[in-house]
């Protein structure tokens, strides 16, 4: 275990922004080190509703809304959360004034002795995450889960013994602002275009996913999908001792696929795991996130046959191809985690059934036209809602027939008047949700009521085979 580099926080003033889930956490965890805690959002506080009784008996200042002239005066350190940009004006002047800034990421980590696995991507970083976090559980190690999904890691590590693991997903956003942070194993998955309304080049936003490995030694592992010709061509300048994962071909010190079989070739030897037909994971893009999830395992010393019962049992998690309905013959899907066209790309290769497809939202800056090729083959119809469905109307046309919508539900019952018997309905939006929605979460959701709505009705008209 490598010695953490410890800041000495006790009487520090320590300036937080971003109330959300990450900053609550370091808040917490900041007070819990002896900090003098300056917390700020600009959100007002009755927008947040939260309740802030213990902290202000803890003596933590609250900055709602405009932040003042002053608000640097006499802090040591900014802890941002993800949500708040580099080029933000408070950070800005934070820098300009001199005074360090990381994430919560980072905060956690400094303060946390127990063993890291991180898990980063454009797509599947919550599915492996999870699944790795099931992996390990397996085994009885004490495992606390978290990071850029579920719970703020800063919040799970307060009692995990030096001996536990902590897996974490990261966003490139928590990446951006980490300064010690080492994963003993670090998982990234893919990378395509992605945040490019945050970044100013792709190029920028692949350099802050890779940052995951740079402070790795060769005592540490970075496991990579090389199928992935980005992330191949990468593996050369890694700092810690690559550990390959491929769908596609056979890999030295690795895990892949070979006649139907997933295989290991970690710890030196061959062992067959289990076959590929027999996860629990749907979907082509669920084997890569399978093989780096048992990769991942296996360098924590988790059994192979332990990991392979998981791998059996382990199911599709909220909002990512998540099965709602079955209606009249007519299964009902909420991908609603599925904000980037190259994660469309791998649902709508999920399905050997026709599909209608309901995608859009508030665009990220990038395109849609790699999305053409496989609507061609397997989509029925495509609905698009929201800000960019004019631009996803473009992209489209001629690939596969397109309507546009007004709303969720407008879609969902063009939906259903277009779907056939054995025929998919899939939200899978290939954007962001701000438009119309809270968050992915809250679209999803939605999904789901209004899917239960056209159950109900086909229930109480006499339909056949309707079941949750």
């Amino acid at each position: 275990m490598e010695t953490r580099v410890r800041r000495e926080l006790e009487g520090k003033r320590v300036l937080v922004v971003g109330l959300a889930r990450s900053g609550r956490a370091a808040v917490d965890l900041l007070l819990s080190l002896g900090s003098k805690v300056v917390a700020t959002d600009r959100k007002r506080e009755v927008e947040l509703a939260l309740s802030l009784g213990d902290w202000r008996e803890r003596g933590v200042e609250l900055v709602f809304g405009e932040h003042p002239r002053g608000l640097m005066n006499g802090i040591d350190l900014v802890v941002t959360s993800p949500g708040v940009p580099l080029a933000s004006p408070l950070l800005c002047e934070a820098r300009d004034s001199g005074i360090p800034i990381i994430g919560e990421l980072e905060l956690a980590y400094s303060n946390s002795d127990a063993e890291w696995v991180a898990v980063t991507g454009t797509n599947g970083k919550t599915t492996t995450t999870t699944l790795i976090g099931e992996l390990a559980r397996s085994s009885g190690r004490r495992v606390a889960v978290g990071g850029n999904t579920g719970e703020a890691i800063s919040g799970e590590i307060a009692g995990l013994p030096s001996d536990g693991l902590i897996v974490a997903e990261v966003s490139s956003f928590q990446l951006d602002t980490i300064e010690t942070f080492r994963p003993h194993v670090g998982v990234l998955l893919n990378i395509t275009e992605d945040h490019l309304d945050r970044y100013d080049s792709y190029e920028d936003y692949i350099a802050a996913k890779l940052r995951i490995f740079q402070n790795q030694t060769s005592d540490d592992y970075a496991v990579l999908n090389v199928d992935d010709e980005l992330l191949n061509e990468a593996a050369y300048e890694i700092p810690g001792t690559v550990v390959p994962v491929s769908r596609f071909r056979e890999v030295e010190g690795g895990v892949f696929v070979r006649d139907g079989q997933i295989v290991s070739r970690i710890g030196g030897g061959e062992t067959e795991i289990m076959p590929v037909s027999e996860l629990g994971l749907p979907g082509p893009h669920n084997v890569w996130n399978s093989l780096a999830a048992l990769a991942a395992a296996l360098l924590v010393d988790i059994d192979y046959v332990d990991a392979s019962d998981v791998l059996r049992t382990f199911r599709s998690l909220e909002h990512r191809l998540e099965d709602v309905a079955l209606i009249d013959g007519v299964r009902y899907v909420n991908d609603s985690k599925a904000t980037n066209a190259d994660s469309v790309r791998y649902a709508l290769m999920s399905y050997d059934a026709p599909i209608i497809w309901i995608g859009g939202g508030r665009d990220k800056g990038s395109g849609f036209d790699i999305l053409r090729e496989q609507a061609g083959h397997g989509v029925r119809e495509a609905i698009f809602i929201g800000e960019a469905a004019v631009k996803m109307k473009a992209a489209l046309d001629g690939a596969v027939p397109v309507r546009l919508a007004g709303s969720l539900r407008e879609a969902l019952e063009l939906a259903r008047t277009m779907a056939e018997y054995g025929d998919v309905v899939l939200l899978s939006p290939a954007c962001a949700s701000f438009d119309m929605f809270e968050d992915f979460e809250d679209r999803g959701r939605r999904f789901k009521t209004e899917v239960t709505r056209l159950m109900n009705a086909a229930a109480a008209s006499g339909g056949r085979e309707n079941k949750a």
